[in-house]
């Protein structure tokens, strides 16, 4: 009995050990068969998901084809344009008319320019001539402002005699218009000789006008300033402005009879100016005539018909007309 019980006990224990090893290969194999079945699903959206990529591409390079092709189409057009437009550079670049325009342009800023300057440098010379707007622009100096800036001008004004006397003249004027712009009005006798020795810096330079300008406004400032009026009675007769030369000649042999350049003048210029007016009325009765002949034509007519007389008392003129004045010279 007891044996039976043993094999029986045995028997049973093999049973459940057989069910436990079949539970835990069931598990085993359901678990296996959850993997397998998750690991297709994923292979299948790769697949799913190349075939996409695939078909993108395709068409994405369908797409490009086409747009190479139009692009290719477009060149030549494209091209006909670029050369059209360089055409069109080329043909305003080279036309004659377009540079004479722009030359005309150019030309024209530039005169502009210079026209700026010559303003600007006019604007200067008026500033220099007028005491009043000077006065103006010093009125709030002090008196230790005014003798220094005196001092510097004086400075300026030796600087620029040195410079004359070496020949310097260009370098000379410019020192003695610094000087003016700093010596102030009040000065009268400095501004003055200042403007005398730059009028004789122009006078060397050929700039006779500026050169007069200057000694006119020395004698302004100082009206016995003798050699001032001497300098541009000098520049007068440079100029052909005989009348004006003379009468200053004789200012100057009034205020001072011992100069002999102006004792000399004022013997040689009276001449000088009486056959000047006799070569200008010739000239102008010459002009005369041919204006009256030019009237008198179409009438058949000429100033020879016309004889002008003068009277020798009353120094009066008298016109006879003559018919035939040919016949009359005969």
């Amino acid at each position: 009995m007891e044996e039976e019980s043993e094999t029986l006990s045995a028997a049973m224990a093999n049973t459940l050990q057989v069910s436990e090893t079949t539970t835990d290969q069931d598990e085993d194999h359901f678990f296996d068969c959850e993997d397998t079945l998750s690991g297709e699903v994923r292979h299948s959206d790769v697949i799913m998901a190349q075939n996409d990529r695939l078909e993108a591409d395709a068409r994405t390079e369908k797409d490009f084809g086409s747009e190479t092709e139009r692009l290719e189409n477009t060149k030549p057009c494209l091209d006909h344009s670029d050369r059209s437009d360089e055409n069109r550079r080329d043909s305003l670049t080279s036309d004659p008319h377009l540079d004479k325009d722009n030359d005309e342009e150019q030309e024209k800023w530039e005169n502009d320019e210079h026209s700026d300057a010559e303003f600007k440098e006019e604007t200067v010379k008026v500033a220099e001539y007028d005491d009043e707007y000077l006065r103006e622009l010093e009125k709030d100096l002090t008196e230790e402002d005014r003798e220094s800036r005196r001092k510097e001008s004086l400075e300026l004004k030796e600087k620029g005699n040195a410079q004359f006397k070496s020949g310097e003249h260009v370098e000379a004027e410019e020192s003695y218009s610094a000087a003016l712009k700093l010596c102030p009005v009040c000065f009268t006798k400095d501004r003055s000789i200042l403007f005398s020795n730059r009028a004789a810096s122009r006078l060397h330079q050929d700039k006779k006008d500026g050169a007069i300008s200057d000694c006119s406004k020395a004698i302004e400032l100082n009206p016995n300033y003798v050699r001032a009026i001497l300098r541009r009675a000098e520049l007068y007769e440079k100029t052909d402005k005989l009348d004006e030369a003379l009468e200053d000649y004789k200012t100057v042999l009034e205020k001072d009879p011992g100069i002999p350049a102006a004792r000399e003048a004022c013997m040689r210029l009276p001449r000088q100016i009486e056959e000047r007016n006799e070569k200008m009325k010739e000239e102008m009765m010459s002009k005369l005539k041919d204006l009256g002949n030019m009237i008198l034509r179409p009438f058949g007519l000429s100033t020879s018909n016309f004889q002008v007389n003068q009277d020798t008392n009353t120094g009066s003129y008298s016109i006879n007309f003559v018919q035939n004045p040919n016949n009359n010279n005969r």
